[in-house]
Formats: C-alpha cells, structure tokens, sequence
C-alpha cells in the first residue's frame, strides 16, 4: 500500500536508536526526507550510515538537545529550508527514570516533566509555521501506556508521561483548525539499548531472551514478550500518513496487551 508520504519531509527526534531509528528508516523506505536529531552527533550519524532508502529520498543529521528551545528552532528551520517545508513531526526523543516516587529527588521529577513536556512542545512550536502551510501535515508524540497505567518503580516518569498525554490531546484540539493532527503512539516493553543495559547491569545469568520473556511475565505482557521498534514505527509512520486523515487527538496502545486501564 502506498501510504503517500513520497516526497514528504518528516523531523524526527531521538533518532540515533531504537523507535526513533526504526521510525525514520521506515520514513526514508517510504521515500520520505527525514530530518532527524539527536544529542550526540556522531551516534546519530553512524546509525544512518548505510541506512536503505527510496529513490529521492533525502537525510538531515543534526545534533539538537530539545530542552535547548533555539537549538530546536534552528534545527527545524534548517530542515524546512534545505529539504522544502515540513509535513511531519514526530516527538521521540526521551528516558525513562527507574525510582519509586519517595526516593525521588525535587530536581528528579522537575527534570522528568521539564524533558517529557518541553521536549515535544519545542519542537511543535518550532515546527507549526511550516506544518500549517503542508496539505497534509501530522504530529506523532511517542509516549508510553504509564500515561495512563503508572507503575511504582517508575514513578516521575509515569506522572511526566501523563502529563504529556494530556499535552498532545490539547494540542490535537488546538490545531485542528489549521488542519494539523496530534496523536499518540503509546508503547509497553520495548526491545531497545534501555533494556539490553538493565540486563547487563542486573548480573543475571540468564541470557537477555530469557531474562526478558521472565520481564514480561513479571510486568504482565499478554503476549508474553518484549516489542522490537520496528513494531512501534509502523503505527508511527501510519498515524503520519495522509491516509489517516480522519484521526486526531488518538491514543494507540502498542504494548502486547500489557495495558489494564478501561
């Protein structure tokens, strides 16, 4: 199916691994430009090197912190200057804070809220002169099913990602007049760099397939395993789509049925 997207330019942020990654490998097989970020330059460009794409389809690497709001807009506007306007946005870029809510500090939980809202309200703000002048421009935050299923052991986390829950459902309600649509991709487990780490610094014996189908009986994952990126792109690059153009302000699970909320 061809989802429309040939020629489109697409930022997208923390986009040196994992979901970020997949998602703009997915973009640039659509034949999509991607302009893409991420704070450590040579990470960023190491992980495009090589990377598959469609004819015609174009890459910016930029290294960008999303806190920085001017290094955000001059990203943004190099992008729309060199790869000619932008259509897409998504808002990748983010960590996860592993401590219960008693153990975490003030500054803990001002930066996990600082970084989960400012980190995607930067760069649509940088972006929306640009989308609004798109036929069919879109905007895809990545969060997390802790938005609305907080867990204890990750406690400022699961309050910043709800907190940015409620930011994109706003923002979908705010810019549906300039006919620019906001949705959320909402993941459980995911197979990245995160988790290989904790596994590696858990000192288990059990190799990381076996440690990590345990995990998902633990957490509860219906599906009994964790997800890989590319898993989370394809929802990703289908809400950006201007085949989903009768979707805004949705929220879309993608967490092998981890979620319980109603």
């Amino acid at each position: 199916m061809d989802l429309g997207l040939t020629g489109r330019t697409v930022v997208v942020t923390g986009a040196s691994s994992g979901v970020g990654l997949a998602t703009a490998a997915m973009l640039l097989a659509e034949g999509a430009h991607v302009a893409a970020c991420a704070r450590d330059a040579d990470r960023l460009a190491a992980a495009f090197d090589g990377l598959p794409r469609a004819a015609g389809a174009r890459v910016l690497l930029r290294a960008c912190d999303v806190l920085d709001a001017d290094a955000v807009a001059d990203f943004v506007g190099v992008a729309a200057a060199e790869l000619g306007g932008i259509d897409g946005l998504v808002n990748n870029a983010g960590r996860s804070l592993m401590r219960r809510v008693l153990d975490t500090t003030e500054q803990e939980w001002a930066d996990e809220l600082r970084l989960k809202v400012f980190g995607a309200l930067h760069p649509v703000r940088a972006a929306l002169p640009w989308l609004r002048k798109s036929p069919a421009p879109a905007v895809v935050t990545v969060n997390a099913i802790l938005a609305r299923q907080p867990e204890a052991r990750l406690a400022a986390t699961s309050a910043a990602r709800a907190a940015l829950l409620n930011l994109t459902t706003t923002l979908a309600g705010e810019l549906a007049a300039d006919g620019v649509r906001v949705n959320s991709v909402c993941l459980g487990l995911v197979d990245t760099g995160q988790w290989r780490r904790r596994h590696a610094e858990s000192g288990s014996p059990l190799d990381f397939a076996t440690w990590s189908a345990e995990l998902a009986a633990d957490r509860g994952i219906a599906l009994g395993r964790l997800g890989v990126a590319e898993e989370v792109a394809f929802p990703i690059v289908a809400l950006l789509s201007p085949r989903s153009s009768y979707v805004t302000g949705a929220s879309l699970d993608v967490g092998g049925g981890v979620a319980r909320y109603v």
